[in-house]
């Protein structure tokens, strides 16, 4: 098979691998399930499907459709071909204005679709809470819906045409058709005319019609997946006195690419939602209070009823980026309901408003009811739709698992419905989760479990099973909005009789005949309880590691965490840095997902002596850039950048480190050194012929300039100026506080006079400024993975620091990814954790303490400047993630006229050493082009660009010419 696939990459209009790497990436998608595939393939355009369907159909595999693959239910997962359409497939084709349609190719993203269709005042209706990377490919295979879909439908209802090809490669185009139209497609002599024939004469009988009629999910459930959506082909013209014409879209939408590959989407649109937001969120006491409010609130023009339970909620009390979100939750609820109404006119959507808090107070079932407007109802709706990820955020082998979490019943039935679920869990002793579409009678209901063990096997299939037979009890749909796949496929003919599963084989094998399309899915299902990510009741790998992975039960459970929801596969215009690299070259190992996924697979599987010693995971690891992004940003916190630091470490000792690896992560000795000579060391960085030399010996890019030493370093300066500052600023000033100023190695030898500048502008403010700069923070050498170099720093530093920082004398420092680790690097490689710990706990970026003090009344405006600036503000990742842009923006807020903007950028692209690398430096400058540089480039010469990152100065100087300042350098020049 090897030497076919090898003959068959050399033609295929796309990208082919058959290596471990890729097929282990591609193996896992965000359900419980793993499946190798024999090869993963990005065609480039319709040809390279043709060419996929063919090389299929002559060797007996098949082809697995895939976007984003943040599928929950194992549709993304087989043992054939993945094929990715996410990465080139991906042109808007055409919009229609005036019949409010759009045409796409199948790996546009939803967001980045209404972004552009905004102009036109357009959107798609239909949403998810993966719509910053979900496709609408993946979204018309699942037939998403979302938190929309009581106002603006699901996919199956927006989607006017699709063209495909199908099994035998033939192309067709599905569409409205009348009586007449169909018909005529049944006389074909083609594939396209078997499927139409069949498909009429399965369901032009009566007796068939009566029983899809009884055994499918009652019409009035809009959210329903389950099996093959015949029972939507029925009340049309072709059947019944309807003037409905049928269109066979309603059939391949929630079709999990079982029946054909669509190449191009057509979509019904919607006019842009209301202007003005609010959002009523009642807040109950009991699940049953909640839940028997929805009928009262769905009496209202809803733009959305989701709901969160406790569960959630206090999974996003203890996560970082979501603690602000939570703004409006009062005391501690068992459920929240999510109330949003919209309208054009202020005075309108205040009535709708008053309605419905008059309904709730008439019920008297909620204890308050906060109203939310504008942006915070956007806040509070991303809370809910961080739902899915955190609930991966449980730490240790116990998780709330996907298998009974979509189902739908009709509106009236959910609070029956749900107290006889309660009954049920119980029976196992489940406490379950509850969240979501609460107005569409869909709740994600999650039992906790640990999959690797058998018994709890066990109790998945059998918990699964019965909440099938309930969800039939009351004729719901057992598969709501994420899809049969394989958790629930193997449930469809209890779901609508075995005769009803019977008529979906046929329609598969008259589509499909030879089984090409993502098999395993809907019909002739894999089984449920086979095929997981981890072997049932195996002998847990035992990783040692120089770091410590306590809070996460170890760096497996680490990797373990990510549940593959893809999160770090937005784009850079969705908000936030993850993942910088993926952004940059839309490859799925790039993403943070991958380097997860690669490391489980490795802790797990590798056979190697030391099990970090793996090529693939070198390579997934290669474009990591450490920004920490993925520690604040994943919702379940996937710490990757601690995790390639401990691989790094582990795989030199294996292998060894490079001359430039040693001569990055060495930098502070060798900036040392060249800083007792700087005139000659800078004419030696600085000189085209020597500078070549350096960059060939360090491996550095050539385009990329050599940073250079400051003329005098930091300690230099203060030795010979100390007594006199003393004398000059602590004789004029009452002393507010007192505090040890960290001068790290970058601002001493690099940035001196940032340093000097921090330490003028703290004397100024009246603060006794005692100064560490003999002490390097190990960052470089943590970067490298030489952590027990690293290690001999923390341990020097923490016994030099324990007895002298405390509450009322806190450490403060410059460079953000310095004086950060004391937060983070530090407390896992420190022997004294009980001082690592205080002293992190007492440890600022120089911007959260002045922020602080200002807070305190000890610093105002009036000691500034009343001239007037425009500030552009780029933030270093490291603060992103381990504190907040918001420090920044408010200080270079103190000078009353100074008008700083942060600038919406993730990662600059330089990342320490990355971006000097010449075999990174070409990725470093992309990332840099997705926002910061263009934005940079824009504004006026007179504006300022503020950075705190050292690398993020020199990034921006190489990208655009323009030199950055940071934030205490314009604050110090702006004192009066």
């Amino acid at each position: 098979m090897e030497k076919k696939f090898q003959d068959f990459k050399k033609i295929f209009n796309g990208e082919f691998y058959i290596d471990s790497l890729h097929t282990s990436l591609y193996a896992t998608d965000a359900s419980v399930y793993r499946k190798i595939p024999i090869a993963v393939a990005y065609p480039k355009n319709e040809r390279g499907l043709r060419q996929l369907i063919s090389f299929a159909e002559a060797n007996n595999t098949s082809l697995i459709p895939r976007a984003a693959g943040t599928s929950l239910a194992g549709q993304c997962v087989g043992n054939g071909i993945v094929v990715d359409i996410s990465k080139h497939l991906v042109k808007i084709l055409s919009v229609d204005v005036h019949e409010k349609t759009v045409t796409v190719q199948p790996g546009v993203v939803r967001d980045e679709l209404n972004k552009v269709l905004k102009s036109f005042g357009l959107f798609f209706g239909p949403n998810t809470s993966t719509s910053n990377r979900c496709t609408l490919g993946g979204m018309v295979g699942n037939n998403s819906s979302g938190t929309t879909s009581i106002q603006y439908g699901v996919t199956r209802d927006k989607v006017l045409k699709l063209k495909t090809l199908l099994s035998n490669g033939e192309e067709v185009v599905f569409e409205k058709k009348s009586k007449e139209e169909f018909l005529q497609k049944t006389l074909l002599n083609s594939l396209e005319g078997e499927i139409y024939k069949t498909i009429y004469e399965e369901l032009n009988s009566p007796e068939k019609q009566k029983e899809i009629k009884e055994e499918f999910p009652k019409p009035q459930i809009h959210r329903r997946n389950t099996g093959y959506a015949v029972d939507a082909l029925l009340n049309t013209s072709l059947f019944e006195n309807s003037d409905e014409e049928i269109n066979l879209c309603k059939l391949l939408c929630g079709s999990e690419g079982t029946l054909a590959f669509t190449t191009e989407i057509t979509l019904q649109l919607d006019d842009l939602p209301p202007k003005f937001t609010a959002m009523v969120a009642t807040h109950y006491t009991s699940l049953d209070n909640c839940l028997n409010d929805v009928g009262v609130a769905m009496q209202h023009p809803l733009h959305t009823c989701e709901m969160m339970d406790n569960v959630i909620l206090d999974c996003t009390r203890y996560n970082k980026t979501y603690q602000d979100y939570r703004f409006f939750v009062n005391g501690n609820p068992k459920a929240i309901l999510l109330l949003e109404l919209k309208n054009d006119s202020e005075e309108d959507l205040q009535e709708q408003t008053n309605a419905l808090l008059e309904s709730l107070k008439q019920s008297n079932l909620s204890y308050c009811n906060p109203v939310l407007k504008g942006k915070e109802t956007e806040m509070a709706l991303e809370l809910r739709k961080a739902g899915l990820g955190l609930l991966g955020n449980i730490v240790g082998d116990r998780k709330a698992v996907a298998c009974i979490e979509d189902t739908a019943v009709a509106l009236e039935d959910l609070p029956s419905y749900i107290k006889e679920f309660e009954a049920l869990m119980a029976k196992f002793k489940q406490q379950a989760v509850y969240y979501a579409h609460a107005g569409a009678g869909e709740l994600h209901l999650r039992p906790i479990l640990n999959l690797k063990l058998g018994s709890d096997v066990e109790y998945f299939r059998k918990i699964t099973y019965e909440v099938a037979l309930l969800c039939k009890k009351y004729k719901g749909s057992f598969s709501g909005e994420h899809g049969d796949g394989i958790v629930r496929a193997e449930f469809i003919p209890l779901m609508i009789g075995a005769n009803n599963y019977e008529l979906l084989r046929r329609i598969k094998t008259v589509f499909d005949p030879q089984n090409i399309f993502n098999p395993g899915k809907i019909v002739n299902a894999f089984k449920m309880d086979e095929s997981f990510r981890y072997k049932t009741n195996r002998t847990e790998p035992e990783i040692e590691t120089l770091m410590d992975f306590t809070d996460y039960q170890g760096i497996l459970r680490l990797a373990e965490n990510c549940n593959g929801s893809g999160d770090c596969r937005k784009n850079e215009d969705a908000g936030g840095a993850m993942c910088p690299s993926y952004q940059a070259t839309k490859n799925e190992k790039d993403t943070t997902r991958a380097r997860a996924n690669m490391l489980r697979e490795v802790l797990t599987n590798n056979d190697a002596i030391n099990k970090f010693d793996s090529e693939e995971l070198r390579e997934v690891m290669d474009l990591c850039i450490s920004c920490k992004a993925c520690a604040s940003e994943c919702p379940s916190n996937v710490d990757i950048s601690i995790a390639k630091a401990e691989f790094l470490y582990q795989y030199h000792k294996v292998h060894g480190a490079t001359l430039s690896n040693k001569l990055f992560a060495k930098s502070t000795k060798l900036n040392k050194i060249a800083s007792r000579f700087p005139k000659v060391s800078n004419w030696f960085f600085s000189n085209s012929f020597t500078s070549k030399m350096i960059k060939n010996i360090s491996g550095v890019h050539q385009n990329r300039s050599l940073p250079k030493v400051s003329e005098k370093s930091f300690t230099n300066i203060f030795k010979s100026k100390k007594q006199d500052f003393v004398a000059r600023y602590h004789n004029q000033n009452e002393i507010k506080g007192e505090l040890w100023l960290f001068v790290d190695e970058f601002s001493n030898y690099l940035d001196s006079e940032i340093a000097l500048d921090c330490y003028l502008l703290l004397m100024k403010l009246g603060y006794q400024v005692n100064v560490i700069d003999t002490l390097d923070s190990g960052r470089a050498l943590f970067s490298k993975g030489f952590l027990d170099e690293a290690k001999v720093e923390v341990d020097k530093n923490i016994l030099f620091l324990k007895d002298k920082i405390s509450k009322k004398v806190p450490l403060v420092g410059i460079e953000p990814s310095t004086i950060l680790s004391f937060r983070d690097e530090y407390l896992r490689l420190a022997d004294d954790k009980t001082s690592a710990e205080n002293i992190s706990k007492h440890t600022f970026l120089i911007e959260e303490f002045l922020a602080k003090e200002t807070e305190k009344g000890n610093i105002t405006s009036e000691q500034f400047t009343s001239e007037e600036k425009i500030i552009k503000i780029h933030s270093h990742c490291h603060q992103k993630s381990q504190s907040n842009q918001k420090v920044t923006f408010d200080i270079l807020n103190l000078p009353k006229n100074y008008k700083p903007t942060i600038i919406p950028s993730g990662c600059c692209g330089m990342a320490g050493s990355f971006g000097y690398e010449k075999d990174h430096y070409e990725v470093s400058m992309k990332i840099g082009e997705l926002k910061l540089f263009p934005t940079v480039r824009k504004t006026p010469i007179d504006t300022v660009i503020s950075t705190n990152g050292t690398s993020c100065r020199h990034q921006i100087l190489d990208g655009t010419g323009r030199r950055a300042l940071h934030p205490v350098t314009i604050l110090k020049n702006a004192l009066i």
